[in-house]
């Protein structure tokens, strides 16, 4: 949490949910009358392929991260036996895109959540790029969702 004598007043802007203030420490992103500490991304893939390929995940969550304009700390990834499924997460500065998947039945259950100036949504055409889904289905929650107020 950050202290309160490093914060300014929060100040109005276009809406398109760019950091509440240039000195906060908290990274909140302001949208109309609200603001919010990042979005999470829910996001399922139906019909996938790939999705036992180690190296495509690498470079998918590595493509993925660089779209997002977001930074990476670490990624680690974890290749299951016998079914072949990956598990992982990629630590960022602005969060983490983590990862499970099931080739045996073709879906993958990836969470995408980044505060600041990521924009999560951007990652959606790399994983399709990557996996060729049949579907993708995608829930949007902004976490800490709280109205504009004295901090």
């Amino acid at each position: 949490m950050a202290d309160p004598k490093d914060r300014q007043a929060l100040t109005p802007n276009s809406g398109s949910g760019t950091p509440v203030t240039t000195e906060s420490k908290d990274f909140f992103i302001q949208r109309d009358d609200y603001c919010f500490a990042g979005t999470h991304l829910i996001i399922d893939l139906f019909g996938a392929d790939r999705l036992d390929d180690i190296e495509t995940m690498e470079q998918a969550l590595r493509e993925s991260v660089i779209a997002a304009n977001a930074t990476l700390l670490h990624l680690h990834l974890h290749h299951f036996t016998p079914n072949g499924g990956v598990s992982g997460v990629a630590v960022l500065a602005e969060s983490h895109i983590s990862v499970h998947t099931w080739p045996e039945r073709h879906y993958a259950a990836f969470d995408v959540f980044m505060c600041g100036n990521a924009t999560p949504k951007n990652t959606l055409p790399v994983l399709r790029r990557f996996f060729s889904p049949d579907e993708v289905k995608v829930t949007e929650h902004l976490r800490g969702q709280m109205p504009l107020g004295p901090l």
